[in-house]
């Protein structure tokens, strides 16, 4: 069993055929991730009773003729914010480095529901703060595709884990690009679905009106598939949404003749490096399966970086005030008094980016400072929801870059966080408006390196998001 080329399809034509059973595929999907992990540190512990034991519920089903699931026997990495019942979740903080969650994330349940194999869980920035996962307490991860290259971030360990085959799928979270750059990074498709499609019961809170939880995969049809098995309304989320989850994979036929794509003048301007010139290219693939493509504005996208980080950091002070040293995480022992124990936890737990964004999001919530920060940043949100509307009454689809570079090398941008945070400019945008939004493979650079083109589109828009994606798969991208 070759599990670095399996895709969902193959593993349930070999399980339904008893060419394999789920257990076997289980045991070498672990083998093999065990063994392949020290190269790039994508996982940061492994669950192997749970996925055995996963592995053998599917081979009983399947030896009673009962319908095994739609990801039956299918290894699945996922990011270390997402909990996991008996499974240590730590975030990538030393304050969770011993945490053990007492239930299970929704999106857990149900991939274990439809048959998944949990093989463990994924490294990445700390609390899912970063672009590169260099901030994780555990060490960075390493790109698969060039090993002194970061592989983005914040999930950047799950996309490692499906670029270097120890996964078939992974399940990451997304912020304000946290699933889409490293995607493009390691040259893997990623999922960004609309907020509220999926679940945030059990994923660990950064900034709550900005988190997602989406899949990884090394096709478009995978991704659509763990995406349809993952997502629906959950009495846990108020936030989850009462929308219809349609089968996304009945409607990849390759046909996405007559649909209009706009490509926003404002993501453009500056592109003139070698990701721009793939992103072209991509976009000239398309025009030829029939699409029509036409220039669209997005006139505040500007401010998207600016209205971000005063809107995340102001959610994360609020959601990080809870890890003091009193309840589940790690406790300093260097404390004469109360006050001293919460200063000196926190200190000592959290890395030099948590710090940061809690300061930062402390200062915009502050007394004085609440509408001249947080409030116009959340009136420019409104801004840049509305321009997505408006260009949604043209076109289908909006199509752009993912990221303005390539993977860069390890080190490179850690010490300057300015230069770190605008590697999310095309990203922050899609985040902010709440659509769908996904990175599918563009091309290498000279180099080799990967890089992503972006595609968003409106509200539960999903399925029209997910068939250009597969029709730009099916023509070979951008050779």
């Amino acid at each position: 069993m070759e599990i670095a080329s399996l895709t969902i399809d193959e593993i349930r034509e070999g399980l339904l055929a008893r060419r394999f059973r789920a257990e076997e595929l289980a045991a070498e999907a672990l083998r093999f991730a065990e063994e392949e992990n020290p190269k790039t540190g994508a996982y940061l512990h492994f669950s192997p009773e749970r996925a055995l034991s996963a592995a053998r519920r599917v081979d009983e089903k399947i030896a009673r003729g009962e319908e095994p699931g739609a990801l039956a026997g299918v290894p699945v990495a996922v990011k270390d914010v997402i909990v996991t019942r008996g499974i240590r979740t730590t975030c990538g903080s030393r304050l969770l480095e011993n945490y053990i969650p007492p239930y299970d994330a929704t999106a857990i349940i149900r991939l274990e529901e439809a048959g998944g194999l949990i093989l463990g869980k994924t490294n990445c920035d700390e609390f899912a703060m970063g672009s590169s996962t260099e901030n994780s307490a555990f060490g960075p991860v390493r790109n698969p595709v060039a090993l002194d290259r970061v592989p983005g971030g914040s999930s950047g360990g799950s996309a490692a884990a499906v670029a270097q085959g120890t996964a078939v799928v992974a399940l990451g979270s997304d912020t304000g690009g946290s699933i889409r750059q490293p995607a493009s990074f390691c040259g893997v498709s990623g999922v960004t679905p609309t907020y509220g499609r999926v679940s945030r019961y059990g994923l660990t809170a950064f900034a709550s009106s900005l988190d997602h939880i989406g899949p990884f995969a090394r096709t478009v049809k995978d991704a659509a598939r763990v995406l349809g098995v993952i997502a629906g309304r959950d009495p846990r989320d108020s936030t989850s949404a009462e929308a219809p989850v349609p089968d996304y994979t009945k409607a990849l036929d390759g046909n996405v003749k007559g649909l209009k794509l706009g490509l926003p003048r404002e993501y453009l301007k500056d592109m003139t490096s070698e990701s721009g010139s793939l992103i072209y290219r991509g976009v000239e693939v398309l025009r030829q399966l029939g699409c029509e493509v036409r220039e669209i504005g997005l006139p505040h996208t500007d401010y998207a970086i600016a209205s971000y980080y005063i809107i995340a950091t102001a959610e994360a002070s609020s959601n990080l005030a809870r890890y003091d040293g009193v309840r589940y995480t790690s406790r300093s022992g260097d404390s004469a008094t109360l006050a001293d124990m919460y200063r000196n936890t926190r200190g000592e737990g959290f890395g030099a980016e948590c710090k940061r964004r809690i300061m930062l999001g402390t200062y915009v919530l502050s007394a004085g400072y609440y509408d001249a920060y947080y409030l116009k940043a959340q009136k420019v949100r409104g801004l840049i929801a509305r321009d997505f509307r408006q260009a949604f009454e043209e076109v289908d689809a909006v199509v752009a870059p993912v990221s303005p570079f390539p993977a860069f090398r390890l080190g490179e941008k850690v010490d300057d966080p300015l230069a770190m945070y605008l590697s999310d400019i095309f990203t922050i945008t899609g985040s902010l408006a709440g659509i769908p939004c996904m990175s599918v493979p563009c091309g290498r650079t000279a180099e080799g390196l990967p890089v992503g083109m972006q595609i968003l589109t409106r509200h539960f828009g999903e399925i029209t998001m997910f068939r250009i994606a597969d029709a730009f798969e099916r023509a070979g991208g951008v050779n």
